[in-house]
């Protein structure tokens, strides 16, 4: 068993103290590593830039001769040894979903972080000891074994296994058929707990209905409270992180909408991608890239259905969930690397250049695209087979055949049990909208207009998007270029990433750009600018015929066929004449 001991005697320095203790040893050198990336993020975190004052030492506490190899690895001379200690101080100063955290207030571990590891014993039993307060709670779904002391099966588990200890943590649970889900709320918050308990038990409900059973026995919502607006969930076998802010505003419409949205997409996690997983995922490798292909299904169809059955078991309404499916499509059609990279390759690229801002319009997202190629074969599985199949089964079918056996699928697996449903080939559908670049709007108002739905385009309300094709935002009153569309009027006239707009038409720039392009008109319009290397610029915008970044809705048809009705509600599980009234 590998042992950790955990303490933090000075919190308001951020760091904890670690100590590894390894024994069985033999040979000449221990090579261990620390993990460079966590699963659920798919890019490099080289956490072993937090670590601060590693050292190593023998059972008689002398120090050891080591050095460090390779980014998360070191080598140590055992000079003998069959038992080890290594002790390290870890940086703790990011609070979000993913990472760790240390104040005077709460301990928040992620241990993919911060537990060194050995890859050949990567299967044995591990045991961690916190130094905590006594007067400290623990919120984690690892098995307890006494007041300190928490185990994990193996390190796969302990890497998957977050942990909050704090004295100041609120707690409720609820049961589902024998299952115990606990939420927890660090931080200060005034949680609804009758609205919040009710509605987390309806979508838990309605996501174990759909797949059939539940992974696990207990289940963890860890949920961190910030001051400030915040939205961010990291994914769990057992248990999820949500990072929601500001805190004061929880119950408030938005924060909420987005707190359960976010709560109901980690939970579907649960099935898709911790049991479900690629074959390019499985096991992880904690030590250097995972490439897959297939993030448009593990987080693509995971945001589809994090909404969908928030719809369904009436948490949401058809409007609001239709609401996200629009949030999703504005950023499909406002992103010009839809033409240039596939979601397909885009998914593997998430290695290359992250989460951030990559360059402009070089490729598309896994969570959006991704969404909308989950809505798209749902509903063509539907339209195919008058209703009888849908995207539900297939992951079922993906659970059952894959998830459940711990077997890893790979695309062509995906892609044949979608065609099992359909009861044909798909093969264009796939090579034009997931390997390829193809438009997607026609096939979506087509499939949508099968079910019931209308596929609605109007013009941008920001004139400056619409006549010009650039994108703002707005920085200490600054108004500063942040996207500009390929051929648009407003890259022909020399408009680049990064400008700061001053004056239009000669008149001071000042929380107001929008205000100065619509006073104008559809005349040519001057503006002045400061570059990023500097230089101030006077450029001339003038109107084309084109028109730019529109806005994407959609909403039920008023004259849908007795047909499209049926399909509308097998979808959404409603009713469509009484949507159709109370709307």
């Amino acid at each position: 068993m590998i042992h950790y001991r955990i303490s933090a005697p000075q919190p308001n320095n951020h760091l904890f103290e670690i100590d590894c203790f390894l024994d069985e040893l033999n040979g000449e050198e221990a090579i261990v590593h620390l993990p460079s990336w966590r699963p659920g993020r798919y890019e490099m975190g080289n956490f072993a830039r937090n670590i601060r004052s590693w050292k190593a030492f023998n059972e008689q506490d002398e120090r050891l001769v080591f050095r460090k190899i390779a980014n998360g690895q070191w080598q140590v001379q055992l000079n003998g040894a069959s038992k080890i200690r290594i002790h390290y101080s870890y940086y703790a100063f990011q609070l979000d979903a993913g990472a760790c955290w240390l104040d005077d207030e709460q301990w928040y571990i992620n241990p993919v972080h911060c537990m060194l590891f050995l890859p050949d014993r990567i299967h044995e039993a591990c045991r961690v000891r916190l130094d905590i307060p006594v007067h400290y709670k623990v919120a984690t779904s690892l098995q307890r074994e006494s007041e300190q002391d928490w185990l994990a099966d193996d390190f796969h588990e302990l890497a998957d296994s977050p942990m909050i200890a704090s004295a100041n943590m609120q707690h409720a649970s609820y049961l589902i058929s024998g299952k115990t889900f606990h939420i927890w709320f660090q931080g200060k918050c005034q949680p609804e707990w009758n609205k919040i308990i009710g509605h987390f038990k309806s979508f838990s409900e309605e996501q174990i209905r759909m797949m059939g059973d539940f992974p696990v026995s207990v289940y963890h919502f860890l949920v961190q409270v910030l001051p400030t607006a915040f939205y961010h969930g990291v994914e769990h076998q057992k248990s999820t992180v949500l990072a929601i802010g500001p805190g004061s505003s929880l119950m408030d419409p938005k924060e909420y909408t987005d707190f359960v949205g976010v709560a109901s997409h980690e939970l579907f996690h649960t099935w898709n991608v911790k049991k479900i997983r690629p074959a390019d995922l499985l096991p992880y490798n904690y030590t250097r890239e995972n490439y897959s292909r297939l993030g448009y299904v593990y987080e693509g169809v995971t945001t589809y259905y994090g909404d969908l059955i928030l719809e369904r078991c009436g948490v949401y309404s058809p409007e609001q969930f239709f609401s996200e499916i629009n949030q999703r499509l504005q950023r499909h059609f406002h992103n010009y690397g839809r033409f240039n990279l596939s979601v397909a390759e885009s998914s593997f690229d998430t290695w290359l250049d992250g989460y951030g801002t990559a360059i402009p319009h070089r490729r598309t997202s896994i969570y959006d695209e991704g969404c909308l190629i989950a809505l798209m074969t749902d509903l063509l599985i539907r339209i195919r087979t008058g209703g009888k199949f849908s995207l539900d089964d297939v992951m079922r079918d993906l659970y059952n055949d894959f998830g459940k056996k711990n077997i890893g699928y790979t695309e062509h697996d995906y892609f044949t049990l979608v065609e099992n449903r359909i009861g044909e080939a798909a093969t264009d559908f796939f090579s034009d909208f997931i390997y390829g670049t193809d438009d997607y709007e026609p096939v979506l108002r087509q499939l949508l207009s099968s079910a019931g739905c209308e596929l609605e385009v109007k013009p941008n309300p920001a004139i400056y998007e619409r006549w010009f094709g650039f994108k703002i935002s707005a920085v200490d009153s600054k108004a500063v270029v942040t996207l500009v569309a390929p051929g648009s009027v407003a890259e022909k006239a020399g408009l680049s990433r990064g400008d700061e707009l001053i004056a239009v038409n000669k008149m001071q720039v000042v929380d107001n750009f929008e205000e100065l392009i619509r006073t104008n008109g559809r005349n040519r319009v001057s503006v002045m600018l400061s570059s990023l290397n500097g230089k101030i610029k006077e450029l001339f915008l003038t109107p084309s015929n084109e028109e730019y970044y529109a806005s994407y809705t959609i909403r039920k048809k008023e004259n849908a066929s007795a047909e499209e009705r049926r399909l509308y509600s097998q979808w959404l599980m409603r009713d469509f004449v009484m949507e159709a009234v109370r709307t």
